[in-house]
This record gives structure tokens, C-alpha cells and sequence, in this order.
């Protein structure tokens, strides 16, 4: 188990921002960066440990097989080759998920029962046992990758995706991601990871949190929280699986985390113009355990002020309080940009599950409950912070790429991140102050 090959999937615009990540958990220095993921070659004890610590990856894969395909027949036999018996038992529930781009197979369907086949005869010629399927709550899930030529298996070690950290129980109508949330922190450069004086690390802004994703991330990030604490994991199921190992392992992670000392200043702040989202963020920071170190509070962010002397970073999403209308103008033109690209979309298919629906749309792909597209506010906005935020950075993650226009702002930096299948980009507007008439 020390010579493992390992895939972590990330959204698309992660990659590079993932790849650090990694090699700053595992100190792997060879890694394959490729379009929504990252590979490398590290142990199981390596994977335990991106489990535990990873921000930005949505899983952490075992790959078992690689290697060209013509047909059906060849999927069987790929699957066949695979000693799954060594990595769970016929008792255990399991789930095979398939994904293709650009597979010459007509049938996904086909194609995922031929390799849910062969795993089960595998299991009965070497154990005289078949497991069973479970689409909802497996033991164990087995990805399938097809391109044009290739066939890639992979075991699951991670269960449930990562960005479910186990504190959000409190929740607006379309929070956000976990893993966007990290992944915009990287983007920004906002780092306080590293070990320096709190006073050291910029404050950090977040003035429609919602529910207090961007905020809790950002505490943790400060306070050393793996993020994976909370949660249980598919390798607790795995024949590899050692508790003390594991036990080990969240026990250093703990070690390592920093005490907030009392009475210091939080240098992470949220609002947002809801009140009830703003009660959900303080449980939700509090289930997370940096209720201490963060500042929550009410109010409009078109007439908060700063929250600290210290000029620092704003992160948001344009900021639409609870007048969401789902698929917005924004989310229409997302999707047709998402559309021309479908080719690239990878194909899906889990046996035994019914097709899932469209997904729907977050608050990124959202417009203003008067059928707007909300020039007014972010006028307005821009504004506000010319006037108070001279000296700080401004970053919003938005669908809108005429965003800086309405704002008439000039953006001095754009960050591509893809929110499940809305392209977005991070602005990033340096703000000064308003000139004197």
C-alpha cells in the first residue's frame, strides 16, 4: 500500500490551486496536473491524510487498472484483472459509477452493467460469494473513466464528497460549495496557514455570507481545522483500514491546530442582510469551531463599513440577500455557454439508479426578484466602496463576465472557477478612494 497511483477530482480552474495543496499535505513533488484533477503516486497512508486535510479536492481516488479498450467485452475483462477482494469483502454493499467523454460505446448503461459483472463474478470465483448493489448507501463505490480509447478504474476512499465537512446543518436556499468556497481563499492569496503572528494575516471580509461558508472556511484555515474531522469516511470500511492509523493521524491534525488566544481580535468577518442567514452562520461556526474567532453580524452591504481599521480582503458572491430567482439571466447564459461545450462533459451512469434531474441553479446564476440584473446595485455597491474600502481588495465570484462594467470598476485580475456546470470568474478590483470634487 506505499506505492499507490492516486486521482483527486476538483472542479475545473482548481487544478493548479489543488496541486499545491497536495504537495503541501503528502510532500509528493511529482504530480500530473490534468483537466479537473490531480494524480501522483503515494501511499495509503497518504490518502488517509488528503482525506483529512484537502480543501479543494471532491475525492480522493485509489486507481486499480488504465488501459485501452475496443468494446464491452474489454470492460469485463478489465474489471476481472482487478484484486478487488483485497480491498473489501462479497458482505459489503457497492456502487459502480460510469463516466465517458468522447466513447465510441452507444450504451453507458451497458457498459457499467458489464463492469458491475464482472466484479461480481470475480468475487464469486474467488470467494463463492456475490456482493449486492446499493445505489444509496453503499460500503464501497467503484468509479469507471472511458475516453475516446481508455478505460480507468478507480476504488472511492472518500464516501460522501468532501466538500460535506459535517457542520453545515443550517443552510439558505442554495449555499455554496465547501470546496468553491476554499478554492476562491486560494485564489485570493489570503494565506494563513503558515505559521505567523495573527496580527500578521489580513483581515478577511465577507459582507453577504449567507450561511457562512467563505467565513468558516476562511477561521479554519486560520485556526489549523483539518476540515475532514468531523466526518466519517469510505476507507473506515476498506480491508486496508488500521484505526490506529487513522487514529494517529486525526490526533496529529489536532496537535497541530492554533489557540485562539482570548480576548484577541477576530480578523474574519461576515454579514449579510438577512438575519435569519446570519443566526445560521453563527451555528453553523459554531458545529465548526471557530465561533470564537469569526465576527457575525446583520446588515446591508451597501451601508456596512469596515469591520476593521486594518484594510484587508473582501470575498464575495453578488450579493442577492434572499430575492433569488433561480435560473436567472445569469444561470441562462451560464448554461449556454456550458452547452456549447458539452463534448467536454463527461457522460454518467450508475447502476441501478434512475437518471438524475437537471440541477438546479445557486446563487451564483440568480438575478434580482424585479427581473433586473442588478446594474443599480452593483453601482451602488462600487460606490460604497470607494467611498470606505479605500486600500482593500475586492474579489467576487460571479456568472456575469460584465460584471466590472456595471460596477465601472477595471479589474485587475480574473480567475476562471466553474461552479458544478456554471462557468464563473473571480474578479479581483483593487479599490481606491473616490475623488475629491
Amino acid at each position: 500500500m506505499n506505492q499507490l497511483q492516486l486521482f483527486l477530482p476538483c472542479a475545473a480552474g482548481v487544478e493548479d490551486f489543488l496541486a499545491a495543496e497536495v504537495q503541501r499535505i503528502t510532500g509528493v513533488g511529482q504530480l500530473q496536473r490534468s483537466r479537473g484533477g490531480v494524480s501522483l503516486e503515494a501511499s495509503w497512508r497518504d490518502a488517509l491524510r488528503l482525506n483529512l486535510h484537502s480543501r479543494l479536492a471532491q475525492r480522493v481516488l485509489v486507481r486499480l487498472w488504465h488501459g485501452p479498450y475496443r468494446d464491452e467485452r474489454d470492460l469485463y475483462d478489465a474489471a476481472m484483472d482487478v484484486a478487488w477482494e483485497i480491498w473489501f469483502t462479497p458482505q459489503q454493499t457497492i456502487k459502480v459509477e460510469l463516466t465517458a467523454q468522447h466513447s465510441p460505446l452507444q450504451s453507458l448503461n451497458f457498459a457499467a452493467l458489464k463492469l458491475k459483472d464482472a466484479v461480481c463474478d470475480r468475487f464469486r470465483d474467488k470467494r463463492g460469494e456475490r456482493p449486492s448493489v446499493d445505489t444509496q448507501r453503499p460500503d464501497v463505490r467503484l468509479f469507471g473513466h472511458l475516453t475516446a480509447e481508455t478505460l480507468t478504474l478507480y476504488i472511492d476512499t472518500t464516501g460522501e464528497p468532501l466538500f460535506k465537512r459535517g457542520w453545515r446543518e443550517d443552510k439558505g436556499d442554495a449555499p455554496l460549495k465547501e470546496t468553491l468556497a476554499a478554492a476562491m481563499i486560494a485564489a485570493t492569496g489570503w494565506d494563513a496557514s503558515a505559521d505567523q503572528p495573527l496580527d500578521a494575516i489580513a483581515p478577511l471580509y465577507d459582507p453577504c455570507c449567507g450561511s457562512g461558508t467563505v467565513v468558516i472556511e476562511a477561521a479554519q484555515i486560520a485556526l489549523h481545522i483539518a476540515p475532514g474531522l468531523r466526518r466519517r469516511f469510505a476507507f473506515e470500511r476498506l480491508l486496508p483500514f488500521q484505526a490506529h492509523v487513522w487514529q494517529a493521524l486525526k490526533a496529529d491534525a489536532v496537535a497541530q491546530q492554533r489557540e485562539w488566544p482570548a480576548g484577541h481580535a477576530p480578523i474574519v468577518f461576515g454579514s449579510d442582510v438577512s438575519f435569519r442567514m446570519v443566526d445560521f452562520a453563527q451555528r453553523n461556526a459554531e458545529r465548526a469551531g471557530v465561533a470564537h474567532a469569526v465576527e457575525l453580524r446583520g446588515g446591508d452591504a451597501l451601508q456596512r463599513t469596515p469591520p476593521t481599521a486594518r484594510p484587508g480582503v473582501l470575498l464575495l458572491n453578488p450579493p442577492y440577500g434572499e430575492r433569488i430567482a433561480a435560473a436567472g439571466v445569469a444561470g441562462e447564459n451560464a448554461a449556454a455557454r456550458a452547452q456549447r461545450m458539452a463534448p467536454r462533459a463527461p457522460r454518467t451512469f450508475t447502476v441501478g439508479a434512475p437518471r438524475p434531474a437537471p440541477a438546479g441553479q445557486g446563487r451564483e446564476s440568480a438575478q434580482m426578484a424585479d427581473g433586473s440584473d442588478g446594474s443599480d446595485f452593483f453601482n451602488r455597491l462600487a460606490a460604497h466602496w470607494k467611498t470606505h474600502y479605500a486600500g482593500w481588495s475586492a474579489w467576487l465570484l460571479t456568472p456575469d463576465f460584465k460584471l466590472p462594467g456595471k460596477m465601472r470598476f477595471k479589474e485587475s485580475r480574473r480567475v476562471p472557477l466553474w461552479n458544478g456546470p456554471i462557468e464563473c470568474r473571480l474578479f479581483r478590483f483593487d479599490l481606491v478612494a473616490r475623488a475629491q470634487a
